[in-house]
């Protein structure tokens, strides 16, 4: 199931209002947008009409905005030789204990060859696919990137530089031709 997006500034024929209690629901037309149940109470709400409920939604939407292109949000990363995740017995699942995770992707095929099943080691510990994605969904509706670089080097910050990728070098289809006979 792809990712819903953010809600954006709307005009009113791109989104449905409906009330329900102190929340008036907001339904874009584009499927692709979630659908938000917005908290406004149920005085206010019973005193504002349709194209008011827009505005206040609207002034929302464009104060989250902005707050958010003005934060200098920091990544935090664990030291090397310091555990970058940690086991909650609430939860039962492994949480990150910083924004970063250095990984090595590993496959069990080298070791077993009957077996094809990718892992992943963090803190010399093996999470299975499943374990991982579950570990990772911690950070649910945010972003993510992964840079692939050698083992060795999952401490360092890699060069990224932004393009397409090279093309593959064609072969000339000039090597020798089988004789007939």
């Amino acid at each position: 199931m792809p990712k819903l997006r953010r809600p954006h500034v709307a005009s009113p024929d791109e989104v449905k209002i409906t009330r329900n209690g102190d929340t008036a629901v907001f339904e874009y037309a584009d499927p692709k947008v979630a659908t938000t149940h917005f908290t406004v109470g149920a005085e206010k709400l019973a005193t504002m009409n349709d194209q008011e409920l827009l505005d206040f939604w609207n002034q929302s939407i464009e104060a989250t905005d902005e707050f958010m292109r003005n934060q200098k949000f920091t990544l935090t990363e664990i030291p090397v030789g310091k555990p970058q995740v940690e086991y909650h017995d609430q939860s039962d699942q492994w949480v990150p204990r910083g924004h970063v995770v250095r990984a090595v992707i590993m496959t069990d095929c080298a070791i077993e060859p009957d077996l094809d099943e990718v892992f992943v080691a963090i803190d010399d510990r093996d999470f299975t696919l499943r374990e991982f994605f579950k570990m990772v969904g911690t950070f649910g509706g945010w972003g993510m990137r992964i840079a692939f670089v050698g083992d060795e080097d999952t401490h360092e910050q890699p060069k990224i530089k932004v393009r397409e990728p090279k093309e593959p070098k064609k072969r000339s289809g000039k090597r020798g031709k089988a004789k007939t006979g």
